[in-house]
């Protein structure tokens, strides 16, 4: 009879298979690792290089701010309130030029409610060379004039709506619509795209070329 007898002093172990199961576990844990650490950096790179970029938008805007107030104060100087009032009145008189009477009216024709009339209408510019329409409507209610200014905020040619003064007449004599307001809106004008050149191709000794028609030529 034959016994197979173990005289070893520590048990028998697969370190193979051990170092197989482990090692695998122990390389995907250490890539996930190192994946996190590489995202975690970049991010650190990707925030330090924004913050900084604000901090630069900030002094540029924060220098611009100091050079309009050196410049406005300037202006404010009681030598030079004269060529600054002139200065005013020309870009007032370049703004009006782009000011249609008839594309307001078309614009606010496609807003204006029924039975809401336009009353009077008044533009100038603001402090920052918007232009600005003061809007005097009437109606025979408050519900019909306060559509009119969610219709007008809700367009494209007109922003910043509000109304700014109401008047109800309760004795309606001579048929006076018998409310009344007052609305202010910021007036957006339509662009106006700028017409290509026209070109005129030609061909000499088997080569063409195209040159630019101006109005002058064509004249």
């Amino acid at each position: 009879m034959r016994l197979n007898i173990n005289l070893a002093s520590q048990p028998y172990e697969d370190a193979r298979q051990f170092w197989m199961r482990w090692g695998t576990g122990l390389a995907i844990a250490s890539i996930l690792s190192l994946a996190l650490i590489v995202t975690t950096v970049s991010g650190w790179f990707v925030a330090r290089r924004d913050h900084t970029d604000i901090a630069k938008l900030k002094g540029e805007i924060a220098q611009r701010d100091r050079a309009r107030q050196l410049a406005e104060d300037f202006l404010n100087r009681p030598e030079n309130r004269s060529t600054r009032d002139q200065s005013q009145f020309l870009n007032e008189l370049i703004e009006r030029k782009s000011f249609s009477w008839t594309r307001v009216l078309e614009d606010l024709e496609k807003v204006m409610p029924a039975r809401v009339h336009l009353v009077s209408i008044h533009p100038e510019l603001d402090d920052e060379n918007q232009l600005l329409l003061k809007l005097s409507v009437a109606g025979d209610s408050r519900d019909r004039a306060l559509e009119l200014a969610r219709r007008m905020e809700d367009s494209r040619r007109f922003t910043t709506t509000r109304v700014i003064s109401e008047t109800y007449k309760t004795e309606n004599t001579n048929n006076i619509d018998p409310f009344q307001c007052t609305i202010e809106a910021i007036y957006v004008p339509e662009t106006v795209p700028i017409p290509s050149p026209k070109t005129k191709t030609t061909t000499v000794n088997g080569e063409t070329k195209t040159t630019e028609i101006s109005e002058r030529t064509m004249r």
